[in-house]
């Protein structure tokens, strides 16, 4: 069974910074595709970004692409996104997700396992 821990939200006034974390845990967890979505009050889960189990590829949401930026580390089986310039916007709750299959995709659905996400909020 894979567990997902998200930790790192906050409050940032806008132009700020933070970087959220994601420590996995179970069999193959470094094999695995990783990503984060985020979900405003009133909207769907959307993508924000995604990275393959080697690290070496990325990819990310016009939205946020130039002021995030994804990582992972696999020694200690957590997986980072640094956050930049950010804005209102941006406010929402987290998620870190894991897909067992396949590279990242943009959809919910394609991810096998998710945290119980945290909250980050911009203030203006």
């Amino acid at each position: 069974q894979v567990q997902l821990v998200e930790s790192g939200g906050g409050l940032v006034q806008a132009g700020g910074s933070l970087r959220l974390s994601c420590a996995a845990s179970g069999r193959g967890i470094n094999t695995y595709t990783m990503a984060w979505f985020r979900q405003a009050p009133g909207k769907e889960r959307e993508f924000v970004a995604g990275i393959r189990p080697s690290g070496s590829s990325t990819a990310y949401a016009d939205s946020v692409k130039g002021r995030f930026t994804i990582s992972r580390d696999h020694a200690k089986d957590t997986v980072y996104l640094q956050m930049n310039s950010l804005k209102p916007e941006d406010t929402a709750v987290y998620y870190c997700v894991a897909r067992i299959l396949g590279g990242y995709a943009t959809d919910a659905p394609a991810y096998d396992y998710w945290g119980q996400g945290t909250q980050v909020t911009v203030s203006s």
